[in-house]
């Protein structure tokens, strides 16, 4: 694998996460997730801090895309937004800090919400080709995950486009796990 990956999914995603373990060697994946909240106003010192403690060596962020990963989640019972976590593990991923990079972000659909977000194709009048239409917005995603998405490559298929500049990219499960060792 050339890239170190930080898995980031919700706990209704975990049977995934396990299946991403048995897909990579443990040396391939980071093996934590956040699980507290960084006491601190300092918006730069919180994203250090979990660069630092959870995403060090990482290069890419497996974001898990599953039916508890949309912007309009709700609370938890301290308030706190439910996908407080996720949010945090992709605002530092693409932190650019002193000492390490941004991470890419690689956003993989679970199967319960392909049709969420997988809405069939149009006819594009500009070029005259066949596109996908894919819903990533607040409903399907968290925002920071869907405000890349015009950078989102249109096919659904482009595992390969990791190694571009892409700051976000999507798939879906079957085609992460078919070219998840050969890619990474």
């Amino acid at each position: 694998m050339a890239h170190k990956c930080f898995i980031s999914f919700k706990k209704e995603d975990q049977w995934y996460r396990d299946k991403i373990d048995n897909l990579f060697s443990a040396s391939d994946i980071i093996d934590k997730g956040l699980d507290r909240v960084i006491d601190s106003n300092d918006g730069d010192y919180i994203m250090k801090t979990i660069r630092q403690d959870y995403l060090k060596d990482s290069t890419v962020t497996v974001f898990l895309i599953g039916t508890h990963s949309a912007e309009n989640g709700g609370c938890d019972y301290l308030g706190r937004r439910k996908n407080y976590f996720i949010e945090r593990e992709l605002q530092a991923s693409l932190f650019n800090g002193e000492g390490n990079t941004r991470n890419g972000i690689l956003g993989v659909v679970l199967p319960e919400m392909c049709d969420q977000i997988y809405k069939g194709t149009y006819q594009c009048q500009k070029c005259n080709g066949t596109h996908s239409y894919v819903a990533i917005d607040d409903s399907t995603v968290i925002r920071e995950f869907s405000v890349w998405k015009d950078s989102l490559p249109k096919q659904k298929e482009f595992m390969s486009e990791m190694t571009n500049e892409n700051k976000a990219i999507k798939s879906n499960w079957g085609v992460f796990e078919a070219q998840s060792t050969t890619v990474f």
